[in-house]
């Protein structure tokens, strides 16, 4: 499972995103999160009709506190050993059941896909949470580019393979190459994004830069960072964390209150910068967005597809 770190931030710490950004520059060790050294470049992007009207997260707290375990099991630890993280070229593997396979360049895995800027509500596993405003495009976008073939059930993501800059690989806490799956339905819906950046900017390299997975209504983990590799198949793909361990995590990882994870409750969460003495506040099915997405498990017993 993963780490707990106990993050040093309140609210009395969150600064607006210029105010910290101009700061950060003035800072010598800002290339360790990633924000200093060459500028990143701004990302013109739609507001978007799904966003949550909450605030969202400082830019210091989504790049600071992070799961990636490809650079280490501390939440700060990615923020540091990501920089090492080559990102340009990237290219993205499609194949399995599609009419166009192929090996696509990130400018051709982008063209013709309509950004938008996507706030959502961001909740692990941990039972901690944030918001996060995500810069990306609709997976189904991207899947009717290449074609989906009438016997494709679900879609399966694998992340980069390179130990030699993802240095935890070399070690076997999990199986690697990270690997996530969905169900062909919810990579469709409208809410599932391909993320390519966040606050207007370049994904930050400790957020899965270039290109990665997210899925709202499911636990972080399923929104695989640093996709390479994108397969259309007939069966349940395997999982990362369901290969680890299938009794705590299951293939669907719905954010659910009322399914408790075998070690801690998940009916409430812990919001990120909220301070020591906000409390936790109550999570709600589907992490909020069961108007959008609790039909697509009717009939289900979400108990047991956990």
């Amino acid at each position: 499972m993963p780490w707990r770190y106990k993050s040093p931030m309140n609210w009395s710490d969150v600064t607006p995103r210029a105010d910290f950004v101009n700061r950060r520059q003035l800072i010598a060790g800002a290339a360790a999160l990633g924000l200093g050294g060459p500028a990143f470049a701004k990302i013109a992007a739609a507001p978007s009709k799904y966003s949550t009207d909450a605030a969202p997260n400082s830019l210091e707290e989504i790049t600071g506190y992070n799961n990636f375990y490809e650079f280490g099991t501390r939440k700060e630890e990615p923020a540091v050993n990501a920089q090492k993280l080559t990102t340009d070229p990237w290219a993205i593997e499609i194949g399995g059941l599609v009419e166009r396979p192929g090996t696509y360049d990130l400018a051709d895995v982008l063209a013709g896909q309509a950004l938008e800027e996507r706030i959502y509500r961001f909740r692990c596993v941990e039972a901690w949470s944030m918001v996060v405003p995500w810069i990306g495009f609709e997976l189904a976008g991207l899947l009717n580019k290449v074609g989906v073939q009438p016997g494709a059930k679900f879609v399966s993501f694998e992340t980069l393979m390179r130990p030699e800059e993802m240095i935890w690989q070399d070690y076997p806490i999990l199986e690697w190459p990270y690997r996530e799956g969905l169900r062909i339905d919810e990579a469709m819906n409208p809410l599932t994004i391909m993320a390519t950046g966040l606050y207007g900017e370049e994904m930050p390299k400790q957020n899965g830069a270039p290109i990665r997975l997210v899925v709202p209504w499911k636990y972080g983990f399923k929104s695989i960072k640093s996709v390479v590799r994108i397969d259309l198949v007939a069966e349940q793909p395997k999982t990362t964390w369901n290969m680890m361990n299938p009794q705590e995590y299951g293939f669907f990882c719905n954010v659910n209150p009322t399914v408790d994870h075998p070690r801690w409750s998940q009916a409430s969460e812990r919001r990120i910068g909220s301070g020591l003495f906000a409390g936790r506040q109550d999570t709600p099915m589907f992490n909020g967005y069961g108007d959008e997405v609790a039909a697509l498990y009717s009939g289900q017993d979400l108990a047991k597809d956990f």
